[in-house]
């Protein structure tokens, strides 16, 4: 999948997804979905579409906090509507924020290319990987292996809104095991943790 020229920056994105989103869960979650689709462009061979991996994801909630009804449906009215001004609406874009819903909302878009699956299959295990990791004397992804998640995804009462459907789902859609897409996105949050935390620190102490 070849992206157009993104009609967005990384810079509006985030101020556009924060326009919508205030809850500093949203906001971590986003920036988490943001920094383990970076990590997989690069780990795949998309590196030089890196941005667009990423905006999709730092994008992907848009509509949550303030139509959590509408989810991923509201989402193609307000990037339809904040994109007008610009040269063209990225629909490839849309589509990739939109479709990682589909089964879970109203989303009549489906998961098509490996960004698309890539988002999909991350999304609900970002939140299963962090809530096993918060629970840690270090509060950290850094030491958390594979193993644990592993017994806190079979523990269905942990995280229970965790869509392990979703997980399981994702990762066959992916040709991937289990085992890799849990290996692999916890390897992907460990590389966006540090700033992420910083991030989040001046985004607390600012409100």
């Amino acid at each position: 999948m070849m992206a157009k020229e993104l009609s967005i920056n990384r810079e509006k994105a985030l101020e556009l997804f924060l326009k919508y989103n205030r809850d500093p869960f949203h906001v971590q979650h986003a920036l988490t979905a943001e920094g383990v689709m970076r990590w997989f462009a690069k780990e795949l061979g998309f590196a030089e579409e890196e941005d667009f991996w990423g905006i999709a994801g730092l994008l992907h909630d848009i509509d949550f906090e303030e139509f959590p009804e509408e989810h991923c449906v509201k989402a193609r009215e307000l990037l339809e509507t904040e994109l007008l001004e610009t040269e063209f609406i990225n629909e490839e874009l849309i589509h990739a924020i939109c479709c990682h819903g589909h089964g879970l909302t109203g989303a009549k878009e489906e998961p098509q290319h490996l960004m698309e699956k890539v988002l999909y299959a991350s999304d609900e295990l970002t939140g299963l990987i962090w809530a096993s990791a918060i629970i840690r004397p270090s509060k950290s992804v850094i030491d958390l292996e594979l193993k644990s998640v592993m017994k806190k995804f079979k523990t269905l009462n942990f995280a229970a809104g965790c869509n392990r459907n979703v997980i399981e789902k994702g990762a066959l859609e992916l040709g991937w095991s289990l085992d890799r897409l849990i290996s692999d996105t916890i390897i992907a949050m460990r590389s966006c943790e540090a700033q992420i935390k910083a991030f989040m620190e001046n985004y607390n102490s600012c409100r």
